[in-house]
């Protein structure tokens, strides 16, 4: 996780790295990522040679590939991506590669602190999880939706126990999907699996399963839900008491079901993205309660204020008592805090960020090319070529701006900024 409090806070502007000199020196650039401290910017280059290594602060890593994939950063600062060396698909990190390889290797992704990495591999027609260069001891021939609980120790993915020919519709209808954690699967098989989740201690794992042609439902561990849906969308711990909570069609309308008993007293046209708050006090969750209209429902009751195209984002204050999402009207993006849409509107927007004491809201926003971070409905005074999510200082009192800018002469750098939450809202 972000470490905020041990950043540099006190320099107020850095320029990190020169972008023109990075555009002479390489023909051929990828997207470029930083780092959540700011103090790193890296892109995906082709040498002279024809090789692909990467460029950090303007200097290259020693080791070249046949090519690089999926650049990015850990929370502890780490730069990982997925390589192709000799032919062999590897992890490197800050230029060092895993001993393992693989034929080929996606879901590149790591815990809370960076600690573990974790991506998917295939290998000899084969499936399996590799966790900080350790491989499951078991593989499958098929394997997708891969998962890992809080800490990163533990990893889970829907794997194919049994084999099945293209016609033998009787065998795949018998169930032939599971959940493997940490490579061993489940006892019980179904017709089809989704979207494995841990709970917040890594103790269990719950996912959609298809029971029969035309029934869903939720298995935690894999003993499924008692009763039966027409269909059923992603589940989700109480982050304390273990329960399980999933949206569920009955009666051809949508509402939340926990444990596989329905909670909500209200049904909607679609419900999902349903989230607790930190506490587990609150469930909030995106629904449409009439066809082309879109707002949030909290335990159950909806906001007053409905959006014709969609909702997304939603972000829970610390505290949970704050709640915000991102609106969508008409192509225009609305910040929307506790069912109160800010005045301005947006080319585009993205998550809203809460600061530790929930008391402001800070999005980065995108108005007529440029962009910029609004908070509490103030716009900074000032735009950038481009621009990374805002980053609150531990005491909440600053901000971490990331972001390309030009200059007169059109020399492009890339910026390290503090600016103070003050500032804005003056």
């Amino acid at each position: 996780m972000h470490e905020p409090d041990k950043w540099d806070w006190s320099t107020e502007k850095k320029v990190i790295a020169d972008l023109s000199q990075w555009k002479e020196e390489y023909e051929y650039r990828e997207d470029l990522v930083v780092s959540p401290d700011g103090e790193k910017i890296a892109m995906i280059v082709k040498t002279p040679d024809e090789e692909y290594t990467v460029c950090e602060n303007g200097t290259a890593w020693e080791e070249t590939f046949d090519k690089i994939w999926n650049l990015k950063y850990t929370p502890d600062n780490k730069l990982i991506g997925v390589a192709s060396d000799t032919g062999e698909w590897t992890v490197a990190i800050d230029g060092e590669t895993w001993e393992n390889r693989a034929d080929y290797i996606w879901n590149l992704s790591f815990n809370k602190d960076g600690s573990r990495i974790i991506v998917a591999a295939k290998q000899d027609e084969k499936y399996l999880m590799i966790n900080n260069d350790t491989p499951w001891e078991t593989d499958y021939g098929f394997l997708c939706d891969t998962s890992f609980s809080a800490s990163g120790e533990k990893t889970a993915a829907v794997v194919q126990v049994v084999s099945f020919s293209e016609g033998d519709t009787f065998k795949f209808k018998s169930g032939c999907y599971s959940v493997a954690v940490d490579g061993t699967p489940w006892d019980t098989k179904f017709v089809n699996v989704w979207e494995p989740l841990f709970s917040p201690d890594g103790s269990h794992v719950a996912a959609q399963v298809r029971t029969a042609m035309y029934d869903y439902t939720i298995a935690v561990d894999g003993t499924p839900w008692k009763k039966i849906f027409s269909c059923v969308w992603g589940p989700q711990f109480h982050p304390r008491n273990g329960s399980v909570t999933a949206p569920v069609r009955t009666s051809g309308a949508w509402t939340l079901a926990k444990d596989g008993e329905v909670i909500w007293d209200r049904s909607f046209m679609q419900l999902w993205h349903h989230q607790y708050s930190p506490k587990g006090d609150k469930i909030a969750a995106i629904v449409s309660p009439k066809y082309g209209k879109w707002t949030l429902a909290v335990d159950g009751k909806i906001w007053k204020n409905t959006y014709n195209d969609y909702v997304t984002d939603i972000t829970f204050g610390p505290d949970g008592n704050s709640l915000a999402c991102i609106a969508n009207e008409k192509g225009k993006f609305i910040v929307v805090v506790n069912d109160n849409p800010w005045g301005l509107q947006y080319d585009m927007a993205w998550k809203p960020v809460f600061s530790p004491d929930g008391k402001n809201v800070a999005v980065k926003v995108e108005r007529n090319g440029r962009f910029s971070i609004a908070v509490n409905e103030k716009l900074l005074n000032k735009t950038y070529d481009n621009i990374w999510d805002p980053i609150f200082s531990a005491d909440g009192q600053n901000i971490l701006i990331r972001a390309i800018e030009k200059s007169h002469d059109n020399k492009e750098s890339y910026i390290r900024e503090i600016i103070p939450v003050s500032r804005i809202l003056s």
